[in-house]
């Protein structure tokens, strides 16, 4: 019975055969704005894409992808800067829950 537990061990000298050897890795990743809803409530545009006036107007950034900055209020809720700096120019207030509107952040 003592051979049959010997036939089970590797030695420390012999390695045990690879199956397979990984010779290239393409990563992938994706990512989004961390937003409860990621449509714009004014022009009804993702807040990851343009616009409806900056995809008109064709402006771009160094990259060449289209420049369209998102803004976040007070109460959390995110829409493109450009709908939104209109918005504010008719109604201070956001346009889902009708709280004063007030900037916490910007970011592309």
């Amino acid at each position: 019975m003592a051979d049959e537990n010997d036939n089970d061990r590797i030695d420390d000298n012999q390695k045990p055969e690879k199956m397979f050897t990984l010779k290239k890795w393409n990563a992938v990743a994706m990512w989004s704005w961390d937003v409860e809803c990621d449509t714009c409530a004014i022009c009804r545009v993702q807040v990851m894409d343009a616009c409806l006036r900056c995809q008109a107007e064709s402006k771009k950034d160094s990259y060449g992808k289209q420049d369209c900055v998102v803004v976040w209020g007070e109460c959390n809720h995110s829409f493109h800067y450009c709908c939104m700096s209109l918005w504010v120019k008719q109604n201070n207030r956001c346009p889902l829950c009708q709280q004063e509107w007030s900037i916490q952040r910007m970011g592309k």
